[in-house]
């Protein structure tokens, strides 16, 4: 079991890019209508994954910030919990947006899955970003 943890640590960003050209690859040569559940799957992992974390000691963000901070100050990991929800609801919000649009037209699916998607995202963790450099002028840190 060392041994497979150890491969997919050292490996892991190939599979997953390999994967996701297969999928890519099968989308386009074929007609297979199941793969519009991709970006769903995606989505919902994303979510669970910082859902999940609100029950542990230490939330992903919160995780992030530690190691990019080193010890968090009372503030800050409430602000990072707290983050987690905001988070968690905005990746909710897209996984269900990218469920309805398994049920829409394939252009819309195309539209808000390859684009729209993703410009959310940005726009999203730019102004997380602006709001971070808010609270951290306001708490001096």
């Amino acid at each position: 079991m060392e041994k497979i943890k150890q491969i997919f640590k050292k490996y892991g960003f190939v599979f997953s890019f390999l994967f996701t050209i297969c999928i890519i690859a099968l989308f386009h040569f074929t007609r297979l209508r199941g793969l519009k559940i991709y970006p769903v799957a995606v989505n919902f992992a994303i979510f669970w994954l910082f859902f999940s974390s609100l029950f542990t000691n230490e939330t992903i963000i919160q995780k992030f910030a530690r190691l990019s901070e080193g010890t968090l100050t009372e503030p800050v990991k409430i602000y990072t919990k707290n983050l987690t929800y905001v988070w968690c609801v905005f990746l909710f919000l897209q996984f269900l947006c990218s469920v309805i649009t398994c049920f829409l037209s394939d252009t819309v699916w195309i539209v808000y899955n390859g684009f729209l998607s993703y410009v959310l995202l940005g726009s999203f963790f730019a102004i997380e970003y602006a709001v971070r450099t808010v609270f951290r002028k306001r708490n001096k840190l």
